[in-house]
């Protein structure tokens, strides 16, 4: 699903990663991620893109929800798990949307 979003500017969070074979928990714990950052005040959105490499956008008011959301204890857990046994290799980018646009066909 594609997310809704504010009118720009509002600010990007894209999380790619490549998984190790180690699986244990995580489903669970991205779940439990994508819930709890729903809950958190400044977040927008997200979306998923789930290949070889996987790529998760979050979408946010400003950098201070952010911010929060980096600091948010259960975050913190998820995000040393994550380093120990889930991911290989992941990159975190943070950007600004200054411009949006986009097409929805009567077909859907």
């Amino acid at each position: 699903m594609i997310a809704s979003t504010l009118e720009p500017p509002y600010y990007a969070v894209i999380f790619t990663s490549i998984r190790t074979e180690y699986n244990d928990g995580y489903t669970e714990m991205a779940e439990e991620m994508e819930q709890l950052a729903a809950l958190q005040a400044g977040f927008l959105g997200i979306e998923h893109a789930k290949e070889d490499v996987s790529i998760t956008i979050s979408y946010w008011k400003d950098l201070d929800s952010i911010k929060h959301w980096k600091a948010n204890e259960r975050h913190l857990i998820a995000q040393k798990t994550g380093k120990e046994s889930w991911y290989r290799t992941y990159k975190t980018r943070i950007s600004k949307i200054e411009r949006n646009y986009g097409y929805m066909s009567d077909l859907i």
